[in-house]
């Protein structure tokens, strides 16, 4: 399902986790639980992914992950409060110990010039360390890369957080 070289670095990551003892959540918007499909292409990656929560609406971003309304409605679902707010919402609402989010664009549609079609922003959420952020702006190169490209910057986020 996912290219070799993906699997590989999840395997990768995977161990590294295990070796640290830790587990992970995902919270997926955009990617609708891509970065959790890939983890669990690995064997035996229950005892690291905790859980996925897939949260493509703002009512479920709220409901499910806590991101308050007044962040969705101030700065959209597309933007650096909201993935953090996914992130650390998925963290409050797990048993894991890092937890990863991913918000934005895929296309083809409803990009605009604040918040074009290919921009993604990525958190990551580790207790007693400040959540990391990233922004990327892949642009309109089809719904499909820019979800791949996201699934694969959101693994390089999560070894970042292990790491910090």
């Amino acid at each position: 399902m996912f290219p070799t070289a993906m699997q590989d670095e999840a395997a990768r990551l995977l161990d590294a986790f295990r070796a640290k003892g830790l587990r992970l959540a995902t919270a997926e918007s955009m990617t609708g639980g891509l970065v959790a499909a890939l983890l669990t292409e690995v064997p035996d990656s229950s005892d690291v992914l905790e859980r996925g929560f897939v949260t493509y609406t703002n009512e479920a971003k709220h409901e499910s992950l806590g991101v308050p309304n007044s962040v969705l409605a101030r700065h959209g679902a597309v933007s650096e409060p909201v993935a953090r707010a996914m992130a650390e919402g998925a963290l409050r609402h797990s048993h894991a110990d890092i937890a990863v989010s991913v918000t934005g664009l895929a296309g083809p549609g409803g990009g605009t010039d604040a918040k074009p079609v290919g921009l993604v922003h990525l958190a990551a959420a580790r207790a007693g360390s400040p959540t990391l952020h990233e922004e990327y702006r892949f642009g309109d190169i089809g719904r499909d890369q820019v979800r791949t490209k996201a699934v694969e910057f959101a693994l390089s986020l999560l070894r970042r957080a292990l790491q910090g």
